[in-house]
């Protein structure tokens, strides 16, 4: 498996778990566990993809701004996380949050799959890509693990 297809395979879980928790209401347990699956899914995905996917291509002309602008989005993500935690579940402003988060995410997983990766390709060769998706996988696995462990 090459490097873009597991980032896209983690993306479709991204984009479904935002799709159901947009369609609950209320201080639900199913709310709450949805949430929880999919801050997980987030925080280990950006972890996983900054060390294993744009730590590598930082050095390279061609994708320096493209990573960069993909960190930026993930802070952006991680702070609309910090107001969902904030925020009572209940409340109306909740969800507002949640559709912000949704739409940031899906905005950075477009420019991902029909820009940067395009682009990546270009700079990185057959093996680079193989090995990056191996490590990738392997650090979503532990970061996923050990989220596990601590909830």
């Amino acid at each position: 498996m090459k490097i873009f297809e597991a980032l896209r395979q983690d993306h479709e879980k991204q984009r479904l778990l935002l799709k159901i928790l947009a369609e609950t209401s209320g201080d639900t347990a199913a709310r709450r566990e949805y949430y929880q699956e999919l801050k997980t899914q987030l925080e280990s995905h950006a972890i996983a993809e900054e060390r294993h996917f744009y730590s590598h291509l930082l050095e390279k002309d061609a994708t320096a701004d493209l990573t960069r602008h993909g960190i930026a989005e993930h802070h952006e993500i991680d702070e609309l996380l910090a107001k969902l935690d904030d925020t009572d579940m209940s409340s109306p402003a909740w969800l507002r949050y949640l559709k912000a988060l949704q739409e940031k995410v899906e905005h950075h997983l477009a420019d991902e799959e029909q820009e940067f990766f395009q682009v990546a390709g270009n700079v990185l060769n057959d093996r680079q890509k193989t090995k990056l998706a191996d490590e990738y996988q392997k650090e979503m696995k532990q970061e996923l693990d050990t989220e596990k462990l601590t909830a």
